[in-house]
């Protein structure tokens, strides 16, 4: 009786220590979204819709993961973007002024 008490007791404690990640991920998510929105109501980004229509003229194809980071001064949306031949890219946009900064696995 013991040993399953003991062994129940381990579960719930790797059961939680694997939710906590998760809940960690969920937490930045909601202050990347509150940050994105604060920044675009001051001006200082662009909407991402407007930066999506860009993003899908120079890299056509299934956007799959955007991200707001803070570099060289300044704010960028960083897209990774999967094309109908499976080829993965990552374009960099100006927050800001809207402009393709890079674009990683495109054809130039």
């Amino acid at each position: 009786m013991k040993t399953i008490s003991m062994s129940l007791a381990a579960l719930g404690v790797a059961a939680l220590v694997m939710t906590l990640p998760s809940a960690l991920r969920a937490q930045d998510d909601d202050d990347d979204h509150d940050r994105a929105r604060d920044l675009y109501e001051r001006g200082e980004i662009e909407g991402l819709a407007d930066i999506m229509a860009i993003v899908r003229a120079k890299a056509p194809g299934e956007i799959v993961s955007v991200d707001l980071i803070r570099a060289g001064g300044k704010w960028i949306y960083r897209f990774q973007v999967v094309a109908a031949d499976g080829r993965r890219r990552i374009v960099d946009v100006d927050a800001g002024a809207g402009g393709v900064l890079g674009d990683e696995g495109g054809h130039r």
